[in-house]
């Protein structure tokens, strides 16, 4: 029996998968060349669009986040940068999949290359594309993962995930990978353990070389290939009890948010898409802390009335209770057609409230949208990534001439409280600049990689990027004690306000009102009922 072999990588999806290990660096599939070089013309062109047909199919049954992913990879199969230069190799002798792979190939050498986190992370779609069109070439359905089963490998393709039917179990641990990728995206929204960053050190698993029975724990960040008895009955006591405090979480659901002290916590959600309140109960939560707008610019920007019928929805479902809505968070990792440029540093650069600011003409369509569903609910809007305080009071002034002509012209409308997000550190370190605001809203996942210097979806600095590193905690204090003295209300939208770890010390830092991605509000209410503060 082989001896146990343990590697350490980094949660990206918290979670138990036992299982069979199941490879994903598989051996290329065989190509049978073509005799005429129209012929291989053909087949390219035959396989881009089975791979289009597939994403799309994938498409019809995805939600929100999962169909942005598919969009992307559909918006590259359709463009002749892709095709273009594989379709002249052919013309020059090569065959369809070797000219295929060779301009992928080079196009993923180029993102991998990149200084930029968002190029380096699209990589992945780079690859997803260049394997589902070569799947489409050489007619291969790829092997049949196990039931149950663990994906290991370098990486694992969106498609991949989408396609898997994980009711069963499994679980992923990747050699590279990131916490902030598409995948690791999917798997914290569908439940689905995944570890990443677990090196190259490990098994080289194959049907020839099976590595049998591997124990994933995704709540630590670690798994065990061929384990001992002694380990795969500790690994099932860690899993149980998992299981349970999860099922004990959910008897916090219909209760008020307490600690142990009996401090009343407000716990709100985070809302990507319209959809995503068809599956929430408005009783569970205390309202939308963080509506994101930017599912509503996809392919074209959309108009005032498409994006007033999608804000006047959400107030409408969340009653008197507080919605607040980000208007459009553009830039960085966040490229929207027709709106975002290409810059050096994204995440630097033209991005959120700068870039709204820079395009005002698209602002104030959203402006007038949101002033006209104000009056359906309990509106609150906020701008993303304010550094100073005249882009605020631009922003600001932008409403009130909106609202002004709105009124003339008879309208109904409404000017909600303006707000801003906490995620640049010059805000967090002078607040005094924004004594005006009508609320802070920390966005913790910036806030960090800013603070730190650390990009959130880098594996290779994931262990610095912590919100609960001093540094950050110190700065989110100091906010809620400025709000505090001012009484200018104070919440985090952050994924740090979702994780149980992180709540004990948010808490401690003063805040009492948190907003959580729906899959997180049964756990995060769990975990404050058991802090002492």
């Amino acid at each position: 029996m082989p001896e146990p072999l343990r590697l350490q990588g980094i949660s990206a999806s918290a979670g138990y998968a036992e299982g069979p290990l199941f490879s994903l660096d598989r051996a290329a599939s065989h190509y049978t060349v073509k005799a005429t070089a129209a012929d291989e013309r053909a087949a390219l062109e035959a396989a881009i669009g089975i791979a289009t047909g597939r994403l799309g199919g994938l498409i019809e049954t995805a939600d929100s986040e999962a169909a942005g992913i598919l969009e992307f990879q559909i918006a590259m199969l359709e463009d002749d940068a892709l095709s273009g230069p594989a379709l002249a190799a052919i013309a020059s002798g090569q065959p369809a999949d070797a000219a295929w792979r060779q301009v992928l190939d080079a196009e993923i050498a180029g993102y991998e290359a990149s200084d930029q986190d968002y190029f380096r992370a699209r990589a992945a779609d780079l690859h997803d594309i260049r394997d589902q069109v070569l799947r489409a070439l050489s007619e291969d359905d790829e092997s049949t993962a196990p039931a149950g089963a663990i994906f290991y490998g370098e990486d694992l393709a969106p498609t991949r995930f989408l396609e898997t039917d994980w009711s069963s179990g499994g679980g992923i641990a990747l050699k590279a990978g990131s916490a902030a990728s598409h995948v690791a995206m999917l798997a914290r929204s569908r439940g689905v353990p995944m570890v990443v960053g677990l090196g190259a050190a490990g098994p080289s698993a194959s049907p020839a070389n099976p590595v049998g029975i591997a124990l994933l724990d995704a709540e630590h960040g670690g798994i065990v290939l061929s384990p001992s008895p002694a380990e795969i009955e500790a690994f099932r006591r860690s899993s149980s009890s998992f299981a349970a405090r999860r099922d004990k979480a959910e008897t916090y659901l219909a209760r008020p948010a307490m600690t142990k002290a009996g401090t009343a916590v407000r716990v709100q959600v985070n809302i990507a898409d319209l959809s995503d309140v068809d599956g929430i109960d408005i009783a569970t939560c205390d309202g939308v802390g963080l509506m994101r707008t930017e599912f509503l610019f996809g392919k074209t920007l959309p108009d005032e009335e498409t994006q007033y019928r999608a804000y006047r929805k959400v107030l409408e479902w969340a009653g008197e209770k507080p919605v607040t809505i980000r208007t459009v968070d553009a830039g960085g990792d966040k490229p929207v057609p027709g709106l975002t440029v290409e810059e050096a540093n994204p995440f630097l650069g033209l991005r959120g409230i700068r870039l709204s600011l820079a395009r005002p003409e698209i602002l104030r369509v959203q402006i007038r949208a949101l002033l006209r569903a104000g009056i359906h609910g309990n509106l609150k809007v906020m701008f993303p990534m304010i550094a100073v305080a005249d882009e605020y009071a631009r922003a600001a002034a932008l409403f009130a001439e909106e609202q002004a002509g709105l009124a003339a012209r008879g309208v109904a409308q409404k000017t909600p409280p303006l707000g801003i997000m906490v995620e640049v550190p010059s805000v967090a370190i002078a607040p005094e600049a924004f004594a005006d605001v009508a609320f802070f809203s920390i966005g913790s996942n910036d806030l960090t990689q800013y603070v730190m210097a650390a990009a959130r979806d880098n594996t290779a600095v994931a262990h610095l990027n912590s919100v609960r590193h001093p540094a950050v905690l110190r700065l989110i204090a100091s906010v809620v004690a400025f709000g505090r003295e001012q009484r200018i209300p104070v919440s985090l939208c952050g994924d740090a306000g979702g994780d149980p770890a992180s709540i004990p010390g948010l808490l401690e830092a003063g805040l009492r009102d948190l907003s959580v991605a729906p899959a997180q509000l049964a756990m995060a209410k769990a975990a404050i009922a058991d802090v002492t503060v």
